[in-house]
């Protein structure tokens, strides 16, 4: 409880911090997310990749997806390698939602960090240690 109760609040205020962001913005926080995946890799993923990626369920990612594709900023055309997979990609309309809300994202995390100071690197350091930690096999 005296590390997972801290990140768990950590966690929640981020949210409530980043929230106000997507009030008049084109993408939700969880949408956000995928689409930068997305916007970052040259080539279309297929849904199974992005929810092993991001550490989502396929389920998760597949009803994000429908969101994104109905309101016309992804597309998804099937695999030549699987018939049973799409691949998917950003649109252009998809990719400008991206740049209209990411830079905001970044300018509101830094804003919020501030008040790190020089302790900086050593919460870095122990948020990747517990990264390590969590993700070795049980």
């Amino acid at each position: 409880m005296e590390v997972i109760g801290p990140l768990k609040r950590v966690v929640a205020l981020l949210g409530e911090a980043l929230d106000p962001l997507y009030a008049d913005a084109p993408l939700t926080g969880a949408e956000l997310d995928v689409c930068l995946r997305l916007r970052h890799d040259p080539n279309p993923t297929i849904a199974r990749h992005l929810a092993d990626q991001m550490r989502h369920s396929r389920a998760a990612i597949s009803k994000t997806l429908i969101r994104l594709e109905s309101r016309g900023l992804i597309t998804r055309e099937p695999s030549p390698a699987n018939r049973r997979a799409a691949l998917v990609r950003l649109t252009p309309a998809g990719e400008t939602a991206v740049d209209t809300i990411f830079p905001r994202q970044l300018a509101r995390e830094a804003e919020l960090l501030e008040g790190l100071g020089a302790d900086r690197e050593r919460v870095i350091e122990a948020l990747n240690l517990l990264a390590d930690v969590l993700s070795r096999p049980s």
